[in-house]
This record gives C-alpha cells, sequence and structure tokens, in this order.
C-alpha cells in the first residue's frame, strides 16, 4: 500500500506528532506548527479567535491541502473550518475529529454528498467520559451536600447543624449508554447507587439494575433521584427530554446534562428549577451556545453551571492520539475504524 500524507491540522505538541509518526513509519507527517493557531490553554483545538495566516503561511497550508490524505483534527474546530479545508483537499479520505460529538461539526459543514461518500469521519468518543462523569458528580454531590448553604454559613462564621442528602442508596438514571455513560455508571456503583439505564431498545444491560427504552423515558425520569442525559444532538434526539418527561422527575431530582443541550426543552428545564419542581441541575451544555447572558440559568442558585468545558482535559490530546494511532493501524490494514461517524444520522 502506498504511503499515506497524514496533516496534523490542529495544534499539537511536538511529542505527539512523534508518536503519530511512529505509528505509521511508512506514511509521511505535515507538520508545521506556525500554520496552526497557538493553543490557549493545554489541548486547545481552536485557538485565538483573532488568529490569522498571513499570505505566504497561507499558500502553504494550501499546499499541504493540496497533498493530504489524512487529516488529524478540524482546522479551527469548526464546522466552517472543515468545510473551507475540504475543499481545498482533493485526496482526503480520512479525517480524525478531536471531539466527541464531531458529527454535529460534519453535519453542520454542509458537505456534497459525493465529499461525505469519499472521506471516513471518525470522533474522539470515549476520551472525555471520565471528565465528564466526574463532574456529574462533583455537581451532584454539590447540591446534595448543599455547598452553598455551607459557604454561605463560612461567610458570616455561622455555625449551624442541618440534615444533607446522600448518594448510597439512590438511583440514577442514564440517559445514554456510551462511554459517558459507562463511565457514570460504574462510579455511581462505586457510591453505591442503583442504576437505570436509558436507551433505544431498552435491552438488558450489563452496567445497570434495570432497562428502559427511550420510549418509556418519563417512567426512568419518575422511579430516578438523579437524571444524566448523555446523548448527542441530532435531529432524532432534538427535545427528547421535554415538558412532560421533565414533569415526572420528582421534587428531590437532580437533572444532569453532559450531552448536547438540543436534547433537552431548556425552557421548560429553566422553569421546573426556578419553581422548585426540582432540587437542582449539573448542566455543561446549553441551548444556545453561548447562553444569552440575560438568560436566568447564569444566576439560579441550584445550578452547578459549566460553560461546555467540562469535557476538556490536560491529557485531552494525549487520549487522542492513542485513539488516532489506534485507527491509523487500522486504516492500514482495511481494518473497521474506531468512533466512525454514520453520515445519515451524522452520530
Amino acid at each position: 500500500m502506498p504511503p499515506n500524507r497524514i496533516l496534523i491540522a490542529t495544534p499539537l505538541e511536538a511529542d505527539f506528532v512523534a508518536r503519530i509518526a511512529a505509528a505509521a513509519p511508512d506514511d509521511e507527517v505535515l507538520f508545521e506548527p506556525e500554520l496552526l493557531p497557538p493553543p490557549r490553554y493545554p489541548s486547545d483545538h481552536r485557538g485565538p479567535p483573532d488568529w490569522e495566516r498571513d499570505a505566504p503561511a497561507e499558500e502553504r497550508w494550501h499546499e499541504f491541502l493540496a497533498r493530504a490524505e489524512i487529516l488529524y483534527g478540524v482546522p479551527r474546530d469548526t464546522a466552517d473550518g472543515l468545510h473551507a479545508a475540504l475543499e481545498q483537499a482533493p485526496h482526503v479520505r480520512w479525517v480524525q475529529a478531536t471531539s466527541a460529538g464531531a458529527g454535529e461539526q460534519v453535519r453542520m459543514a454542509r458537505l456534497a454528498p459525493e465529499v461525505l461518500a469519499r472521506i471516513i469521519f471518525t470522533s474522539a468518543a470515549g476520551v472525555h467520559g471520565g471528565m465528564l462523569a466526574e463532574f456529574v458528580f462533583g455537581g451532584i454531590i454539590a447540591l446534595r451536600k448543599d455547598f452553598r448553604r455551607l459557604e454561605r454559613a463560612r461567610a458570616k462564621r455561622a455555625w449551624p447543624h442541618f440534615a444533607s442528602g446522600e448518594l448510597g442508596g439512590s438511583t440514577i438514571a442514564i440517559v445514554g449508554m456510551g462511554s459517558i455513560g459507562l463511565t457514570t455508571a460504574r462510579i455511581a456503583r462505586g457510591f453505591g447507587m442503583r442504576v437505570l439505564a436509558v436507551t433505544r431498545t431498552g435491552a438488558p444491560h450489563e452496567a445497570a439494575d434495570a432497562s428502559f427504552p427511550t420510549a418509556q423515558l418519563g417512567d426512568a425520569f419518575a422511579a430516578a433521584d438523579a437524571v444524566v442525559v448523555t446523548l448527542p444532538g441530532t435531529e432524532q434526539t432534538r427535545h427528547l427530554v421535554d415538558r412532560n418527561a421533565l414533569a415526572r422527575l420528582r421534587p428531590n431530582a437532580i437533572f444532569c446534562n453532559v450531552g448536547r443541550g438540543s436534547v433537552v426543552d431548556q425552557a421548560a428545564l429553566t422553569l421546573a428549577l426556578q419553581s422548585g419542581a426540582i432540587a437542582g441541575a449539573v448542566l455543561d451544555v446549553f441551548d444556545p451556545e453561548p447562553l444569552p447572558p440575560e438568560d436566568p440559568l447564569w444566576t439560579l442558585e441550584n445550578v452547578v453551571f459549566s460553560p461546555h468545558t467540562m469535557a476538556l482535559s490536560e491529557r485531552e490530546n494525549e487520549r487522542i492520539v492513542d485513539l488516532f494511532c489506534d485507527n491509523l493501524r487500522r486504516f492500514a490494514s482495511g481494518a473497521p475504524l474506531r468512533n466512525r461517524i454514520d453520515t445519515v444520522e451524522f452520530y
């Protein structure tokens, strides 16, 4: 098989570029750091919004795109960046994205059918599960133990005693049993929680005590003390968690979303939080993003809030490169690639 030309299309440390080269010694790695935006923090794939290449660098970038057959990363980590790059890259056959929800980027890039047919797209699903599961439980514990009440007491030098909730013996419903859902289930077991799995079919799941199909989402919600949504944003999942499903939650329930904001009817969730119909929420994703400054979710005390940043880790690049190197070996041997994106449902 002739050597492939791999273009590093996102900021990446030189050590990891060397690891990619070692995993594919017969291939050519195209990498010039000055053609890529400087990272703003460890494992940043986008760079400063106002960064631009000068004319000579842009010409060199186009030369690389014209030669590339594999892209590591989505340029500027945006749908527009992907579209623009692939217009200049007629030989690309595979794009390894750096986000778990890369299907959404591919969909929003509005690529021509012949481009979608020619190129394999793979996501970074599985890389971020641990970080997001840690955020979920950090938020659930903060709300169950009422950390904000503790901080108010500390600020007043007060010494109140009060009872707080606990995780042991409670029930958690996990909507979507991919890598994030599985990691969440494993940690929940460690806390002594009962686990309910919600999947398309509702087939029994080894990581769960009971399973529900998405058609019975409300029944799972009614049985849960905490709910964790991990689903991607697709046409099929849009507002899957609607007003009716949220109305089935118990008053003590904590609702968590680390999938995509579009999966949830955010107006209905906000109303449930404001009215006290549910105890609180742990949110890393919103609809839209960025969240408008006037949105009440910014200031609700019963919301643990993250601006879609809790999947990010100092070790993220390392894990994505490990995934990519495994896929490189599969690509060379003709084996199926991990995390291949369905370009019909974009998931």
